[in-house]
Parts: structure tokens; sequence; C-alpha cells
């Protein structure tokens, strides 16, 4: 299982919001190139990025950070928030981003999915923001009307080979991350699937381990020093 530790980015400025919600953002660092370096001393082989002003509307302000962190740590970088065009998706790609997320677009726009899995491959990935059993669009604002499961064996079927799965309800809480859901999920389906959104401990990290996830995302327990990075990295090994 790989470790990616997250940094979401507003206004160029590293931040984290409480259960996808923007009025309850808490800024942990001006510099995100320097919380980058620090993940790469502990170990860390991907980052995994959002946009979150993007996720707002579909534009690409801290693009410059990105290629920044890319460049000045040489790390793999998966990037979500806001991809819903070939020109935003090719953007990213063109800075040396090792992964694209699409979100609300692989919700609302087929035919940029279907063009993107085929063209891109395994360089693009899949946000599954579940809110209550369903798939949330734009930023978690809104829930679709498609269940989790459908959603998945759907992505499945059209070729998609990574799933960054997130529980709203848990992200940014401190309350553990949602072992039910991802137990089911790795027993239904076969595409490598993320874990995130509450990843609170390292208890969570082991219990992740054992169903043979592909990944787990470390977001806030890393800001606040609940999990050691360079501990939660060797046990995901």
């Amino acid at each position: 299982m790989i470790i990616l530790p997250a940094i979401d980015m507003f206004d160029k400025k590293a931040v984290r919001l409480f259960k996808g919600d923007y009025s309850q953002m808490t800024v942990y660092s001006d510099n995100p190139v320097e919380i980058a370096l620090d993940f790469k001393n502990a170990g860390a082989e991907f980052i995994h990025l959002v946009d979150l002003e993007g996720a707002k509307d579909g534009t690409t302000p801290n693009i410059d950070v990105a290629e920044k962190i890319i460049k000045e740590t040489g790390l793999k970088v998966e990037i979500g928030g806001g991809i819903r065009s070939k020109e935003v998706l090719e953007k990213y790609l063109s800075i040396g981003v090792s992964r694209v997320i699409l979100g609300t677009a692989a919700v609302n726009d087929r035919e940029f999915l279907l063009w993107a899995v085929e063209k891109y491959g395994d360089k693009i990935a899949v946000g599954a923001d579940i809110k209550d059993g369903f798939v949330a669009i734009k930023g978690w604002v809104e829930k679709s009307e498609i269940s989790c499961f459908d959603f998945f064996s759907d992505m499945e079927n059209i070729g998609v080979k990574t799933i960054i799965c997130t529980d709203i309800s848990k992200d940014g809480a401190m309350q553990g991350t949602n072992r039910a859901l991802y137990r089911e999920l790795s027993e239904k389906f076969s595409i490598d699937i993320v874990a995130s959104g509450g990843v609170s401990s390292i208890d969570d990290i082991k219990a992740l381990h054992e169903m043979n996830l592909y990944g787990a995302i470390v977001g806030k327990a890393y800001y606040i020093k609940a999990i050691d990075l360079k501990e939660a990295i060797e046990i995901a090994r």
C-alpha cells in the first residue's frame, strides 16, 4: 500500500477543510513546497494535491504551486480539483503531473471521461466523494443520484484503473476512516482503491493495509501530528 500525504491548496496556501466545508478552513502553511519537501524527507514517493479553488470553478489558480512541487521534490504528484476539460487536463500533464483526478467530470461528462481514459490510461484516476452512500460533486456541494457501488461498477467497466474514494462525513473530523466501506469496496471490485477521509491514526493505516488497498491519503492527521508520516509509510510498505 502506498501512502499519499495530501496538500489542499487555496490561494497558494496549504489548507484543510472540515467535512468539505469551505467556511471551515484552516491554513497550515503559506509555503506548500516546504511541506512537500517534508513529505519527501519522511520517505513519501507520492503526493496528493487538491486545488480547492479549481474544484469550485474549473480553473487552475494553483498550477504554479503544483509545478514548483514537482520540480523541487521530484515526487510523483496526483492532482484533483476542477478538471473538467481537455485543456485543463493536458495543462496539468504538461507540467509533469503523474496522475490527474476527475471528480465532477466523471459523473457529469461521460464523453470527456471516456476520451481521457482511452487516451491517457492509468494517468487518469477518478475521485468518488461519498455522501450518505451517493457520489457528491462540485467540491462536495451537490449530491448526485448515483450510488457509490453503481459508480464503482461503472468505472471498472470502462477501464478506470484507480479510484480515490473519500467519505465526506469522515474528512477532517479525526474520528477514524470508514473501514467498513473500504472493506466492502475492496471485496467487490478489482480496481485500485485509494482510501481518503478520516485516516487519523496508525491503527487506520494498519487496518487499510490489511485489506490490501492500493493506497491511503493522509491529510489533517499529518498536520496536527496525529500520524507520524515516516512510520505510516513503513507500515504501508
